[in-house]
């Protein structure tokens, strides 16, 4: 398992240790949250919010928001809950969601939940805490002082933070600085996602796996898709199975095609999380395997199935 593998979640103002049936339940309900099982997650997180975890709050509060399509009365409780914590995200989404004018809901100390954020996180950031530098970029963001968040960004990833690295190199990619040719903007790209990967985050192989391929580095973009599938990141699992079943079909798959191999990893797909671009794929080439091919293969499947850590889309903590 990577070194940092649910570093993409960490909140730099987590509760104390958790009692362990406690500890498992809010496990088990960042997986379902990792799968954007919103409903399912719940109950789980419930557990640990009520157990004082300002984690399971906030993503208690995001579950219910995105559910709502907005911040609806229950995600309000839920982020209120989170920041009264100190947890600057949930302040930020307090703040997106109009919490003092729709929910009459405003800091006591403060003039709105976004100028909360701030003087709650600054002195954490200016004190060396890279997550709260991470936060500073996002709260500068919505306050329109774009140059200032990116300043704290930078300074974030320079400091090794890989969320921030993973962030950073996305918005090279995207457009920011100022690069002559497109190579070169990928390649500084690159070097950013390679810094977070090779810390072992999982969404930082999966970006550098990408890049590789608008860079016409197949090998190593094949590498990095295969090292971000094994820590469990779903799209590149489904391309790593995909490969196996038809490496015919992509220039990255740079592999002998073993069509059992790659109609099982899919299988074990659909099997733990309903996959349905699995689903299709393995619709598409159903008469690429005979009978007793597809059951050899469900048979591996289980061992995928068993694969640790589990499949997760890794969403963003501060995300859509």
């Amino acid at each position: 398992m990577a070194l940092l593998l649910v570093a993409w979640l960490v909140c730099p103002l987590s509760a104390s240790a958790l009692e362990p049936e406690v500890q498992a339940a809010k496990d088990e309900g960042m997986r379902l949250w990792g799968q954007h099982e919103w409903i399912q997650m719940q109950p789980y997180l419930e557990k640990a919010a009520e157990a004082g975890d300002v984690e399971a709050m906030y993503y208690l509060g995001e579950a219910t928001r995105l559910l709502g399509r907005g911040l609806t009365e229950e995600a309000m409780d839920w982020y209120l809950k989170a920041a009264e914590q100190g947890d600057p995200y949930a302040m930020l989404r307090l703040f997106e969601g109009g919490a003092c004018i729709a929910g009459d809901e405003c800091p006591e100390d403060a003039e709105g939940w976004r100028e909360k954020a701030l003087a709650e996180t600054l002195p954490r950031a200016e004190a060396g805490d890279t997550d709260a530098m991470l936060a500073l970029y996002h709260v500068y963001r919505l306050m329109d002082d774009r140059g200032e968040g990116v300043d704290w960004l930078e300074k974030a990833a320079k400091a090794g933070n890989p969320e921030a690295q993973t962030r950073l190199g996305m918005n090279i990619r995207g457009g920011q600085g100022w690069y002559f040719l497109e190579s070169r903007r990928l390649e500084a790209a690159k070097e950013w996602f390679r810094k977070a990967a090779e810390q072992g985050y999982v969404p930082a192989m999966g970006q550098l796996s990408n890049v590789f391929v608008r860079l016409d580095e197949y090998d190593q973009a094949w590498k990095w898709m295969v090292e971000a599938s094994r820590e469990g990141l779903v799209d590149k699992r489904l391309g790593e199975g995909w490969c196996y079943l038809d490496p015919g079909r992509d220039e990255k798959c740079r592999v002998e095609q073993d069509k059992i191999k790659g109609w099982a990893i899919l299988t074990a797909m659909t099997q733990e999380t309903g996959l349905r671009a699995a689903e299709r794929v393995l619709e598409w080439n159903e008469d690429q395997l005979d009978d007793r091919q597809k059951h050899e293969a469900e048979m591996i499947a289980e061992e995928w199935i068993a694969k640790q850590p589990p499949l997760s889309n890794f969403p963003p903590r501060f995300g859509f």
